[in-house]
């Protein structure tokens, strides 16, 4: 169970108080506001929070406080979550493959928009009557992280199949992408606007909607991702390569939405030369690192808050397991004089931290300390 408690002012105010050993998350509201309005204001179309990224409940409500009212939810768990803080909001469920049950489950919840990726999905849904469904897309794209497209999507060719089928059986047909995580540039999503609009084109279909997906980038490095300049390529690539026939658009931001939202505290356990112990690694907080490499926005502190300011050097980071795999993907730039009863102060870590984070051996962060609103 997650603790949640209420402070009023900054992190290393706190950890010079509490002088905590366990690991810390601050949670500040204020943060995941500004972040919200960002996409909500300057998006040219329809913003859904991807719940999976964060599904923390405190999230759910400042999101909702902040305007939104759509969210992106996997699984029926996820719409329940949403509904308890949001009775109205509208969920897209875009998990392309689903059990029966799930199916059934969520026909309580008057979903908005279903994904789809291969026509088996397609039947499980039954008569469609207007329902809106997204066939997912997926290209060898360039630009991200790593691949969405290796376990769902369909090809241009079955695509077209699919959105045929769609509005064969009274559906309304849309297009949906992931064009990957931390896309930095506008090239992904562009690529895969020019091919959604070759398949409209191809199949006679004038789509619903284009969901953009996904993607879009946290400051996990220097310097800061450029959000508005993404969003003006997206738009500007759908009426470049739709025209008249432009649909209406929806992104799904998930990392993006909340990673900024979030810091992790954690403290040296140990320091032998040039590797340090901490309290947590990555069957904790930190189990970003072992798909998306080093993040560099790091901040060092002495037990009495104020912050180190020894030699960079490239260090070993390692967690606190048994296991030799629970280690930071790559050595990490940490001051020479960072010691034992130190804290280390990673920024950016609201997504895929507290919705990974497990209990081997006993550890994993769980503590939420909530920053003044």
């Amino acid at each position: 169970m997650v603790l949640h408690e209420a402070f009023q002012r900054d992190p290393a105010l706190w950890l010079a108080r509490e002088r905590p050993e366990d690991p810390v998350f601050f949670h500040d509201p204020r943060r995941l506001r500004d972040v919200a309005r960002l996409f909500l204001d300057r998006f040219p179309g329809e913003v859904t929070y991807a719940v999976k990224a964060n599904p923390d409940r405190g999230v759910i409500e400042t999101l909702t406080e902040a305007g939104m009212e759509a969210f992106d939810v996997a699984s029926p768990e996820e719409m329940a979550l949403v509904r308890a803080v949001a009775p109205r909001a509208r969920l897209h469920y875009h998990n392309p493959v689903r059990a029966r049950s799930e199916v059934a489950a969520a026909r309580g919840y008057d979903i908005t928009s279903w994904s789809i990726d291969r026509m088996a999905e397609l039947d499980k849904l039954g008569p469609l009557e207007g329902a809106e469904v997204a066939v997912r897309l997926k290209l060898p794209v360039a630009g991200a992280v790593y691949d969405f497209g290796s376990k769902f999507g369909a090809g241009p060719e079955a695509c077209g199949a699919l959105l045929r089928a769609v509005v064969a059986r009274g559906g309304r047909p849309s297009l949906t992408f992931h064009p990957g995580t931390q896309c930095r540039a506008a090239g992904a999503w562009v690529s895969y606007i020019q091919a959604a609009a070759e398949i409209a084109r191809s199949n006679g279909i004038r789509l619903h909607r284009l969901n953009v997906g996904g993607g879009f980038p946290a400051h996990r490095e220097d310097p800061a991702p450029d959000l508005p300049a993404l969003f003006r390529a997206i738009d500007e690539a759908v009426a470049a390569d739709f025209g008249t026939d432009r649909p209406a658009l929806v992104c799904e931001p998930g990392r993006a939405m909340v990673a900024e939202a979030f810091e992790l505290a954690l403290q040296v356990k140990a320091r032998d030369g040039d590797a340090v112990f901490l309290n947590d690694g990555i069957y904790g907080g930190l189990s970003e690192w072992r798909d998306l490499g080093p993040a560099t926005r790091i901040s060092a502190l002495a037990p009495d808050g104020l912050p180190r300011a020894g030699a960079i050097r490239a260090t070993e980071v390692f967690g606190p397991t048994c296991d030799s795999l629970d280690r930071l993907s790559d050595r990490v730039d940490l001051p020479a004089d960072l010691a034992e009863g130190d804290y280390l102060l990673f920024h950016a870590c609201g997504a895929y931290s507290t919705a990974l984070a497990t209990r081997f051996n006993g550890y994993g962060a769980r503590r939420i300390v909530t920053l003044a609103r």
